[in-house]
């Protein structure tokens, strides 16, 4: 069970946790929620899944924005984005990501994540690299993020 206590860290099972301490993606595990519904947005999904698959150790679902983010703030996930999400899915685990010393942003890098309907999540260590590649999937009519010619 994740805990928060007023002036502490953030609290696991009874031990305080943070963040992973993976300095570049290669060597990261990404965690992601797959489009529904809203489809307007998948060709950057798919180019940032794209990137991902190619240079980091890989990629996850649970299901879950706020699960996501809680294995984010413990370790487990070094990084996290999603799209087409509520306040109530991001909201609690973004503090918690926060408290462990994490780094929570919407896709252009901004503090818009809690009613932007996007969030990126990282250890911080992380997060000029991974949101370099978020933001270029998504705010893009076309990623490329390797800058590779399409046949």
């Amino acid at each position: 069970m994740f805990l928060r206590c007023e002036g502490r860290r953030c609290i696991l099972n009874g031990e305080i946790i943070n963040v992973s301490q993976r300095t570049t993606l290669s060597e990261s595990l990404i965690a992601t929620g797959f489009p529904v519904y809203n489809f307007e947005r998948v060709e950057g999904f798919i180019e940032a899944v794209r990137y991902f698959m190619r240079h980091t150790h890989g990629l996850r679902r649970l299901g879950a924005a706020a699960v996501d983010l809680a294995y984010v703030a413990c370790g487990r996930f070094d990084a996290f984005f999603e799209y087409n999400l509520k306040a109530w899915d991001v909201a609690a685990g973004a503090l918690i990501v926060k408290e462990a010393g994490g780094s929570v942003h919407d896709f252009s890098g901004k503090d818009q994540w809690l009613f932007g309907q996007e969030c990126s999540a990282t250890n911080g260590f992380l997060k000029e690299e991974f949101n370099a590649v978020v933001r270029k999937c998504f705010g893009a009519t076309h990623c490329d993020p390797e800058n590779r010619e399409k046949q």
